[in-house]
């Protein structure tokens, strides 16, 4: 559940920055230099009839050094359409405590080109910091703002940030539709599983993590059941030996002393799934563990609960124990009724 939730915040993060696929026009680059494209409702229709894709996202990118009194900062401006007041921006929590503003600040800005611009932005909202981009802050601003200081018109930006269905999630898919979408619109296009790789390759980190500790707590348990089983086994010798001289055989034993050891399994894994669930539900509410996020890129542990994939493990878990009950039970094979049952 917490992999999951990583892996959801970190896209979710990844998507407000870029989206899950970025186009662009050949000759532009990521911060808005060279020709923009044109985003007219043909190419927009285009784009979202195609397989997968959920929204398509026109922005434009700026470069811009903001100053207050608290410093001078170098910020990626990022802009698109919204319904808040022109000349407000909302900036991140860690460039805010840099320069020392609030919400309501104004920020000056300079816009480096050509032509030096400025512009007096009020300060709307203040929001989480998720990553840093380019070693620069983004601030994100109302789209026509950022147009009219490029000199550009209501439908040239600087790319179109296209995000995908959640089963279009991993890398090689994620990629394929980049390489659909180039071939379609013929612009450049670069999925974000490339530009924010890193990220990507922490998560399948944390995938083999979980797949190594889930092998480790499955071994562990089903040794504790076989030391459990044991007990039961040497306890109840006298029986087992009553029961073969009545003509049960070794099989038939095995399969009430496994029943047994299975029920105390379910039993024991029904308890942890629901302290499991229990504890997703608090977590998801009230976010009570925190995180650094400057090691973590979220500021609490994030849960997603699937519950396929916990009946999964649970079911995987449970056929893993069961086969090493297998191996307390030969020794029910050496037990000799001669021996242990006495006649008084």
């Amino acid at each position: 559940m917490i992999v999951d939730g990583f892996r959801r915040e970190i896209r979710s993060g990844i998507g407000s920055l870029m989206g899950d696929v970025q186009l662009t026009a050949a000759a532009l680059s990521y911060y808005g230099e060279g020709e923009p494209l044109a985003a007219d409702d043909s190419l927009l229709s285009l784009i979202k009839k195609v397989r997968g894709v959920e929204a398509v996202t026109p922005a434009v990118y700026r470069t811009a050094i903001v100053r207050t009194e608290g410093g001078l900062q170098g910020v990626l401006v990022k802009a698109v359409a919204s319904s808040d007041s022109s000349l407000t921006v909302a900036v991140p929590a860690s460039l805010a405590r840099r320069l020392g503003v609030a919400e309501g600040d104004f920020l000056p800005t300079w816009f480096i080109g050509d032509k030096i611009k400025v512009r007096r932005f009020r300060i709307r909202e203040i929001y989480p910091d998720f990553l840093r981009t380019e070693e620069r802050a983004m601030v994100y601003a109302n789209l026509p703002d950022i147009q009219r200081v490029n000199g550009w018109d209501s439908l040239q930006v600087s790319a179109l940030e296209v995000s995908l269905q959640p089963r279009y999630a991993e890398a090689k898919a994620q990629r394929s539709k980049a390489t659909e979408l180039s071939l379609l619109t013929s612009l450049a296009a670069s999925a974000s599983v490339d530009r924010y790789g890193r990220l990507f390759d922490w998560i399948r980190l944390l995938d083999f993590n979980v797949l190594a500790i889930l092998l480790l707590m499955t071994l562990v348990a089903g040794f504790n059941m076989v030391s459990g089983l044991l007990i039961m086994l040497f306890r109840n010798t006298s029986a087992i030996g009553t029961l073969k001289a009545l003509g049960m055989d070794d099989r038939g034993i095995s399969k009430v002393f496994l029943r047994v050891g299975s029920g105390v399994v379910l039993k024991g894994m029904a308890f942890g799934a629901g302290a499991a669930l229990l504890f997703a539900l608090l977590q998801g509410t009230t976010h009570v563990l925190k995180l650094n996020p400057e090691n973590y890129f979220v500021s609490f542990v994030p849960v997603d609960v699937n519950i396929v994939k916990i009946l999964v493990v649970c079911a995987a878990a449970f056929l893993v124990i069961r086969l090493i009950l297998l191996l307390p039970t030969l020794f029910i094979s050496k037990v000799d009724p001669a021996d242990t049952v006495r006649v008084k």
